[in-house]
């Protein structure tokens, strides 16, 4: 099995999909041959449509994960099998219309104190400081920062967009801190070497799973019980400075989102937005 893997690699990299679309797509299909027990390219539209239904009702699976599952699966049936099967057309995975998860900033406060190895409290920090997405981070490279303008370049983002970000103060200084003890010359957030800090040398990232487990093991130890990761720094950083009175339209910017629409979500997730409305309507109500 996993004959499939490197032509549908490369059908998504023509495409311009992401390395992280790349995975989740070729995963999607791998677990489809282990729950069939056969090359996907023999597997038939009945097999899949069960397989399917197995996602739903008996694994449960979230509409996000299985949109995922789906999405991927049927990329390589089409794109690279070019299989028009009407059952593609049958699956609608429905929209979830749920709300993020949103930290207060003294939840954030807690959850950075929490962090006990300095370079994850680093990593978090500037996540949450700057709005990025775990990979933005984790791609982050010394050249990127521009300490006379204070501001990070995102390169490569969401859609293979890039864009600026503002850099504060204190974050500066803890990359300053951070970076001095690896001095790696590429990247701000290395692989650890023999050392345990830093590999002045890797061209690889610190790994995705040790900051989410640091992230997760942060949560317990501040008390916090929401149901939180690290995108929901991300979240909470959004929703932090529409509270203070910054645009929509700059934090679209800041978070790299193609519509507005899409940063319109931090509206429902605003109090201070909301405590004002309901004064402006009260005020109208006491004066009718």
């Amino acid at each position: 099995m996993m004959e499939f893997a490197h032509r549908m690699r490369e059908d998504l990299i023509l495409r311009g999909m992401s390395e992280r679309t790349q995975e989740s797509y070729i995963r999607a299909v791998r677990q489809l041959e282990q729950f069939t027990n056969k090359n996907a390219n023999k597997v038939t539209e009945e097999e899949l449509r069960n397989y399917f239904i197995d996602l739903l009702e008996v694994k449960k699976f979230s509409v996000t994960t299985f949109k995922i599952a789906f999405y991927g699966i049927r990329f390589y049936y089409t794109a690279t099998l070019h299989r028009k099967w009407p059952l593609f057309d049958q699956v609608k995975p429905k929209d979830e219309k749920k709300l993020p998860v949103v930290l207060s900033t003294e939840e954030v406060r807690r959850v950075l104190a929490a962090v006990k190895l300095f370079r994850f409290y680093a990593f978090l920090s500037t996540v949450y400081s700057c709005g990025l997405r775990l990979q933005e981070g984790l791609n982050l490279q010394v050249g990127d920062i521009s300490k006379d303008r204070m501001v990070i370049h995102i390169r490569n983002g969401k859609g293979a967009r890039d864009r600026y970000v503002p850099l504060p103060h204190a974050t500066l200084s803890i990359l300053r801190k951070y970076w001095a003890t690896h001095k790696n010359k590429t990247l701000l957030f290395p692989a650890l070497g023999r050392t345990g800090k830093g590999d002045p040398t890797t061209a690889e990232p610190m790994a995705r799973t040790s900051v989410q487990r640091t992230m997760k093991l942060a949560l317990a130890d501040a008390g916090i019980v929401k149901k939180a990761h690290i995108h929901t720094l991300r979240h909470s950083y959004a929703t932090h400075l529409l509270e203070e009175g910054v645009s929509l339209k700059l934090i679209q910017q800041y978070l790299g989102h193609a519509l507005i629409q899409t940063t319109l979500i931090y509206v429902h997730l605003t109090k201070k937005c909301h405590d004002q409305a309901y004064a402006k309507i009260d005020q109208l109500m006491c004066n009718l």
